[in-house]
């Protein structure tokens, strides 16, 4: 790869038809407006041109779009049966205590009750006991200090997303 060329991964991601790029961010991001966003910037000259983009589109939602973005994660410690990706970012919940899981169930019903939506936090490398811990951090906030930190959570993980998608380890999306 030359110094000005597109890596493999990204221009794969690149090359994608419209409605393939979309189900690909999709899986990145449920916002429409973040997903349309980004669509409408491409293509990208580089993972960092694109990551700041979704940066940029996070930083733009409304609550309405956040909402939908968050609609998109299941509750820490129940990833969706059959999701590798959901299953990958929680691991650190898998091999918790029965007695950790019971309590993050409750905790999770406690902030669902108070926010409205899921507790959403980048659990990418996280233990079971921080993930824990950060939900009896935050379910104290303000709603609108909690909506302001979900919004940096959805941004890490998107992060984390997008750099997967545009991986060059051949497991990229394909056009």
């Amino acid at each position: 790869m030359t110094p000005n060329s597109t890596p493999p991964g990204l221009a794969r991601f690149n090359a994608l038809e419209e409605q393939a790029a979309h189900a690909a961010l999709h899986e990145v991001c449920a916002s429409t407006a973040w997903v349309r966003r980004l669509l409408a910037a491409r293509p990208y000259a580089t993972p960092d041109e694109l990551y700041r983009a979704g940066d940029a589109a996070m930083a733009g939602l409304t609550a309405d779009d956040l909402a939908e973005a968050m609609a998109g994660h299941p509750p820490i410690g129940r990833p969706r049966p059959g999701d590798p990706a959901s299953a990958r970012e929680q691991r650190g919940m898998a091999g918790a205590s029965d007695e950790l899981k019971a309590e993050m169930l409750e905790l999770n019903l406690a902030y669902q009750e108070k926010f409205g939506h899921v507790f959403l936090v980048c659990a990418t490398g996280r233990t079971g006991e921080q993930m824990r811990d950060a939900v009896k951090e935050r379910i104290g906030n303000a709603p609108e200090r909690e909506r302001e930190i979900v919004r940096v959570e959805l941004g890490k993980i998107n992060r984390i997303r997008l750099a997967r998608l545009v991986d060059d380890d051949r497991q990229g999306p394909r056009p």
